[in-house]
């Protein structure tokens, strides 16, 4: 009997653990500065400008020094992959973001279409082995010193996937009981940033919260996830999923909202224009984002599939003062 309750005390262990974001440190530059990419919806084996996209995100990252690229989802089309040695994983990032410059840490979340495929492929070590920039996870947190970046798992909290499928099959392994793991990871995320004292913080996903492209608000996230952040005071959210870029306001809050979702198939032609309190930029077409973080400012600049800067944006901040 005692063994059983040994047992059982291990496997409680195991499964209150497996709940905490796992935690990643990833250094400024020597100036406490910190410089970053930011692409989606993308792996298209160099197809729909994914490759044009990928040589000028080489020649910024060369320009700002970044320090690692964040990738918003939707990390392999049209069904993510379809295990750890499916040849899309070179065809669609090894061989395809080649810069030097690109040699860097990729941090990457899961986006529904990678969830129509082998999510736990994804997620393997196996595939870090191959090429060491990639780390995919359902959610985690990178601290970056002047910065914390806390990745959040969206697909999940998306009814229609789960009661208006269609003809796609989700992996959902990992994931049910679904009511269970959205709330744990809300729970799980709320009390990460109560706990942050970083000077930035900003929030990543796949869906959007906020956009005026093709899909539109996401009602769950806006339900669910936005109180979290807006009583947690984030900086940023970022997101893919809408194949467009594109910079909301709020008018209730000092979050900002961008989307980074141009990293191949775009063009949609569907723009719903927000209020012009709100709607700051949107460019229906491919490319990528910028990001440089010091202490006291961000600088955010948008690119197209041709490097031309579309958009900037700037917000300051009063730096922390040592007592």
């Amino acid at each position: 009997m005692s063994l059983l309750v040994f047992i059982d005390t291990i496997a409680l262990c195991l499964v209150v653990s497996s709940a905490l974001l796992q935690r990643f440190e990833e250094a400024a530059k020597a100036d406490g500065s910190l410089s970053f990419l930011v692409i989606g919806d993308w792996g298209r084996k160099g197809a729909y400008n994914q490759s044009e996209v990928a040589f000028q995100m080489g020649v910024v990252g060369e320009q700002l020094k970044i320090d690692f690229v964040i990738s918003t989802g939707d990390n392999f089309y049209d069904s993510g992959l379809t295990g750890i040695d499916d040849p899309g994983f070179d065809e669609s990032f090894t061989k395809i973001y080649t810069s030097s410059s690109l040699q860097k840490q990729w941090y990457s979340v899961l986006g529904n279409h990678d969830y129509r495929g082998d999510v736990e492929a994804q997620l393997s070590p196996v595939l870090t082995n191959h090429d060491g920039r990639w780390l995919c996870l359902r959610s985690f947190i990178v601290n970056a010193e002047v910065a914390e970046f806390f990745f959040v798992d969206t697909t999940p909290f998306v009814d229609k996937y789960f009661t208006e499928p269609g003809d796609h099959v989700y992996d959902w392994r990992g994931i049910r009981p679904r009511k269970t793991y959205v709330s744990n990871l809300l729970k799980e995320v709320d009390l990460a940033l109560q706990e942050s004292n970083a000077k930035w913080k900003i929030v990543v996903g796949h869906h959007t919260i906020r956009s005026a492209g093709l899909h539109g608000d996401t009602d769950e996230l806006v339900k669910q996830l936005l109180p979290i952040l807006q009583a947690n005071n984030i900086d940023l959210f970022i997101n893919g999923h809408d194949h467009c870029l594109q910079h909301i306001s709020s008018i209730d809050s000092a979050i900002q909202f961008f989307t980074s979702g141009g990293g191949s198939k775009a063009w949609k032609g569907v723009v719903n224009w927000r209020n012009p309190e709100e709607m700051k930029f949107y460019y229906d077409g491919q490319g990528f984002m910028s990001v440089q973080v010091t202490e006291t400012d961000i600088d955010i600049v948008f690119y197209d599939v041709f490097g031309h800067v579309l958009h900037k944006w700037n917000t300051s901040k009063q730096p922390h003062r040592a007592w």
